[in-house]
């Protein structure tokens, strides 16, 4: 499936090379980056980024695809090798396995929301994004939410959801609640799906009912 991409006229050069600029500064946040361009603007300028050690091994950056205007948004940790190889994110069997809990339990199909994860390049061997990694990827994440405006954040396993929530609590504490990001909007934690793969029955009826949580919250904000 192809990345579904901002419908308004591609942003002028001058436009780009102000989001790739702000990017390279090392900005803390999306305030620089997200000042006027488009979603596809500011991936225009990702797919150059440099700013971590990831972007050496990387085939493509991964930088996100689906509904630009969606009112759910995924947020999941990394691309895996497949991912990496396509440049979509979710397209192996964890992929899989959300896409077919995500009909079966919110009636929605992968062009309706968007997707993208913490860290837009893979990481060696499929190891853990560093904490440096995040730090440099940040701004592109804050960016996507900020042009994106999800009513609904799901957040996929222990670093997506750390990070947007600023804790150190661990994913098995923080699921099964509902939680606020900036700008009021709502984050649903739930398990990555390669831990719910790994972890049987119990983790995917947990995840089930993440996804239902989800669901009762799109449109009510």
């Amino acid at each position: 499936m192809s990345a579904a991409v901002d419908a308004s006229p591609e942003p002028v050069a001058a436009n780009r090379d102000a989001v790739a600029s702000a990017a390279a500064s090392g900005a803390a946040d999306a305030a620089a980056i997200t000042r006027g361009p488009t979603l596809e603007a500011v991936r225009d300028a990702a797919v150059d980024c440099t700013r971590c050690g990831l972007a050496a091994g990387r085939t493509q950056v991964v930088f996100g695809t689906g509904d630009p205007h969606a009112e759910l948004m995924f947020v999941g940790e990394g691309p895996g090798a497949e991912e990496d190889r396509q440049g979509l994110p979710f397209v192996g069997r964890s992929g899989r396995l959300l896409d077919r809990l995500v009909a079966e339990e919110m009636g929605l199909t992968r062009d309706t929301f968007y997707i993208a994860n913490v860290v837009k390049c893979r990481p060696p061997d499929n190891r853990d994004p560093r904490p440096e990694e995040i730090r440099s990827c940040r701004p592109w994440l804050e960016a996507q939410i900020d042009l994106i405006e999800p009513t609904v954040i799901v957040t996929l396993g222990n670093f997506a959801s750390k990070l947007l929530l600023d804790t150190t609590e661990g994913i098995t504490k923080l699921r099964g609640s509902v939680h606020t990001y900036r700008d009021g909007r709502s984050v649903v934690p739930t398990f990555h799906p390669a831990a719910v793969l790994r972890g049987g029955g119990e983790a995917m009826a947990k995840m089930r009912a993440d996804l239902v949580r989800a669901k009762q919250l799109i449109g009510a904000r």
